[in-house]
């Protein structure tokens, strides 16, 4: 996910954030906890801090003067943040999902490193729809745009010192000292002449401390753990298979749900034979529903999901789907090719006059299809009401979204609903649906089940083929380049037209990022940061295709046809491609300069020798304010490609964890990847998804995983994204290797060298 934002919010998308920050009324108090309020949620166990259940309870007692703030936000404040055991554990709550970018390793050593804590008791666990764990930047729960660092990255370092302070005047107070005089190490308060205290046996005085409001943070040249190669904290668990998903979640009694939804989007039912499925063993209720985009389901309910599934493929259904558009893939592409001939809504409008007399030109046409997201964890999502209150356990990127939208289909008042966020095996955008499509749909099957007669706890799951028919994709696009240039490589002019879906339309998000008709998601990328005349124009055909953000939005495509496209120039301006970039880059853009120069002289570019067959390929793309370059070496042998070594140079500002970055490169890296290897498309006949599994939906195996190495600029600037910005630069720096050992410029993903 990519958002691109400024102070003002439109009023539509403001009036959504305010109504998830004021969702829970019961425990809003909680954004303001002023000191005695503090002392109201001490446990005997130590300083523990953000005990969800005692809040309430803490605010119930409170006298309307004693509620006043302390000026400090529930984002601000230790208090549901930080808890520290008298034995000297310390845990940390992050405000984001991990679903595998090692956010619960990051956020917690950003804290950790401002409380000078023992980095060897440092725990971490996921938060929930508490307004304390809504993203610091955008006001609602949120994980997504590569944001979780970069946007949290000052308030941790702040509820650290915070907490820290406390520590601090605890100590000072109990040896009669000036707080000035000490100094914390390791998890330990110094004093005068050697004395110490660990935080463990200063955690319960120090709940009585004021929580400071300002605070003084460390010189970046003192850290002691930021910046510093780290293991995650989640690796023994995910090493030994004892790593919790949601898809794990194990509740008293709980069922099991599966649904058949129909295979055209927004489809109704005609008629069901279910007498077979109601048969069968384990099997608690059959139950026709409403699901996503207006259509309807069965959802089959049993005490197992192999019971569940083995009765829904049992069921006899006739669909509906008279009333609905039937898209297909290969009508959408000539339609779409159409468009791309005619300029659409601008958004660069560039003077491209002297085009017309430029002495070379180009005419190219790039095609890019639908694409899955496919997180090894299948959707999922368990629903417990009781009576008037429910709770979710989800893995989810915005738990205060989805958690209204269960609350509408539920019923029960939001401050009555609790979302508890899990670890997820992966998303890449899939957990980030404005629709809560999945979280709504087993909110509707667990009131469904009720209403049967059913009160135990339900978890919807979905399987793999579920999954990848289900939606929502990445949107198929195709692009139309016409450049003129002359024989040096400048550009007189470039006519760009691209046509894809919005993935706002329709959307909260649509007021604030959807402007004069444009998708803003849908150009990231193009143009930037080399100076060139264009002008560049969208359509956004409205197809009943259901689209979302996947891992690096626009910059998917957007990266790959402006780093072939500038290649190709350099190629036929008989110029290095390396050092065309750097000559249109200049001295403006002095990370993306930084990065390029990394990569090549950590690749050995131009100058080591490549075996026979083999070339290298180059590009540089900035996302999510992350740049990456890559040099590659790769083949074409009997027809098929091989990536044989990816060298990354990373600008992301500090690196705060480099052992993190280096895996998020290497996911990245892979995934990009997979965009490029034959199979990797959904497509769509008479509006039913063709492929099913990875049978059919192609994905990297480890066999075709190359050797990446990860090298990062050195800088002390705050952090910037690193979630996603791994990904673009990896097909476009492939196809222009393929180029350079075949002579064939690649147009189309996945790659046709046929």
């Amino acid at each position: 996910m990519h958002f691109d934002i400024s102070n003002e919010l439109p009023k539509q998308l403001q009036a959504m954030f305010e109504q998830e920050s004021g969702a829970n009324n019961a425990i809003s108090a909680h954004a303001d906890l002023p000191r005695r309020r503090f002392l109201k949620v001490a446990t005997i166990s130590g300083f523990a801090l953000g005990v969800y259940p005692l809040i309430g309870n803490a605010q119930n007692s409170q006298d309307p003067a004693a509620a006043k703030a302390s000026g400090l936000k529930a984002i601000e404040q230790p208090a549901a943040f930080v808890r520290i055991d008298k034995d000297g554990t310390t845990t940390i709550t992050i405000n984001r999902l991990d679903f595998g970018q090692g956010v619960q390793t990051g956020l917690p050593l950003i804290l950790a490193e401002e409380l000078d804590a023992d980095w060897s008791k440092v725990k971490s666990v996921h938060g929930d729809s508490n307004p304390a764990y809504v993203d610091p930047v955008f006001g609602i729960h949120l994980t997504g745009g590569s944001s979780s660092i970069k946007n949290s990255y000052t308030q941790y370092r702040e509820l650290g010192a915070r907490t820290r302070a406390m520590l601090v005047a605890a100590a000072a107070k109990q040896w009669n000292v000036d707080a000035s005089s000490l100094k914390t190490q390791n998890g330990i308060v110094i004093g005068p002449g050697g004395k110490k205290l660990s935080y463990g046996e200063l955690a319960e005085a120090a709940m009585s401390q004021p929580v400071p409001e300002n605070v003084t943070l460390k010189d970046p040249k003192n850290f002691r753990l930021i910046g510093k190669p780290t293991g995650r904290l989640d690796a023994r668990a995910k090493s030994t298979g004892s790593q919790q998903y949601g898809i794990d979640t194990h509740l008293p009694g709980m069922l099991t749900a599966v649904v058949a939804r129909p295979p055209v989007f927004g489809a109704k039912i005609a008629s069901v034979d279910d007498t077979a499925a109601k048969a069968m063993r384990g099997v608690k209720a059959v139950i026709r529903i409403p699901v996503d985009r207006g259509g309807e389901g069965i959802a089959v309910i049993a005490d197992g999901y192999w019971s569940a599934k083995q009765a829904r493929d049992a069921l006899k259904i006739q669909w509906d789907n008279s009333a609905v558009e039937k898209a297909d893939s290969a009508q959408l592409l000539v339609s779409y090719k159409e468009l791309s001939k005619q300029t659409g809504k601008l958004k660069f409008n560039d003077d491209i006059s002297s085009m017309a007399a430029a002495p070379m030109k180009i005419d190219a046409e790039f095609v890019f299809p639908f694409l899955a997201h496919t997180p090894m964890e299948p959707l999922n999502c368990t629903v417990a009401i009781n009576c008037d209150k429910a709770e979710l356990w989800v893995g989810t990127q915005m738990p205060g979204i989805d958690g209204l939208a269960a609350s509408k289909v539920l019923g029960i008042p939001p401050q009555n609903l609790k979302v508890n966020v899990q670890m997820a095996g992966g998303g890449f955008g899939r957990r980030a649906v404005p629709t809560s499509d999945f979280v709504a749909e087993a909110c509707t099957v667990a009131k469904a089940a009720k209403t049967a007669g059913l009160t135990a706890p339900v978890r919807t799951l979905w399987s793999r083929e579920d999954d990848v028919k289900g939606g929502y994709y990445r949107p198929m696009h195709v692009h139309r380049a016409q450049i003129g240039f002359d024989a040096k490589g400048k550009i007189a002019g470039w006519d760009h037209v691209v046509v894809g879906q919005s993935i706002l339309a329709g959307t909260p998000f649509e007021a604030m990022m959807v402007k004069d008709g444009i998708d803003s998601t849908a150009l990231e990328g193009m143009k930037e940061p080399y100076e060139i005349p264009m002008r560049l124009s969208v359509h956004h055909p409205k197809v009943n295709v259901p689209v979302l953000w996947w891992r690096s939005v626009g910059s998917t495509h957007t990266a790959f046809v402006m780093e072939t496209l500038l290649d190709e120039i350099a190629t036929m301006t008989k110029q290095d491609p390396v050092a065309y970039r750097l000559s249109l880059i200049g001295d403006q853009h002095p990370r993306h300069k930084a990065a390029l120069q990394l990569a090549v002289a950590q690749s050995g570019y131009g100058k080591k020798t490549l075996a026979k067959g083999h070339a290298w390929g180059v590009a540089v793309h900035e996302s999510f304010q992350t740049v990456v370059a890559y040099v590659v070496e790769a083949s074409v042998k009997d027809g098929t490609p091989t990536l044989h070594s990816v060298t990354a140079g990373i600008h992301c500002n500090l690196a705060v964890n480099p052992k993190s970055i280096e895996a998020q490169v290497q996911g990245g890296a892979l995934m990009g990847l997979s965009m490029c290897l034959p199979g990797a498309a959904i497509t769509l006949k008479d509006g039913v998804v063709e492929q099913s599994n990875f049978g059919d939906y192609v994905v990297p195996r480890i066999t075709e995983m190359p050797k990446v190495s990860v090298h990062i600029v050195p800088s002390a600037d705050a952090p910037t994204g690193m979630g996603e910005p791994g990904l673009p630069p990896l097909a476009p720096a492939f196809a222009n290797a393929i180029a350079k050992a075949t002579g064939k410029r690649l147009r189309e993903l996945p790659f046709k060298l046929a």
